[in-house]
C-alpha cells in the first residue's frame, strides 16, 4: 500500500516542501507527465517544488531504455503529475494538521 501525493495544488508550496524534506532516504516514486514514472532513494527539493532525485531507476524500462544510464536528475516541479510514497513513511494526522494550520494562516 502506498499514499499517492498530487502537486497540482500550488497553494501550499512551502507545506510539500517540508514535507518533501522528511523524505530524504526514504524509497519515493515519481510520476512524471510523460508517463515516465522514476524509482529514486535520494531527494532534495526547493521551495519551487522541483526536485533533485539520485540513485534513480525506471518501472518500465521496455519503454524507456535511454533512461538506463541516467542515476541522477533535477526534475521542475510543474512537470510531476504524482509522487508516491510508502504508506509507512507518511504521518497523514501530521500532514492534515498541518494543511489546516497553513490554510488558516491564508485566510488571515
Amino acid at each position: 500500500c502506498s499514499y499517492t501525493l498530487t502537486l497540482a495544488c500550488r497553494c501550499a508550496p512551502q507545506l510539500f516542501y517540508s514535507f518533501f524534506k522528511s523524505l530524504v532516504g526514504k524509497d519515493v516514486v515519481v510520476e512524471l507527465k510523460n508517463d515516465l514514472r522514476l524509482v529514486f532513494y535520494g531527494l532534495a527539493s526547493t521551495a519551487y517544488l522541483n526536485i533533485k532525485l539520485t540513485d534513480i531507476s525506471v518501472t518500465d524500462p521496455e519503454k524507456y531504455p535511454h533512461m538506463l544510464s541516467v542515476k541522477n536528475c533535477f526534475i521542475r516541479g510543474s512537470v510531476v503529475r504524482y509522487v508516491q510514497l510508502p504508506a509507512d513513511e507518511v504521518d497523514t494526522q501530521l500532514l492534515q494538521d498541518a494543511a489546516r494550520k497553513e490554510a488558516m494562516q491564508q485566510k488571515q
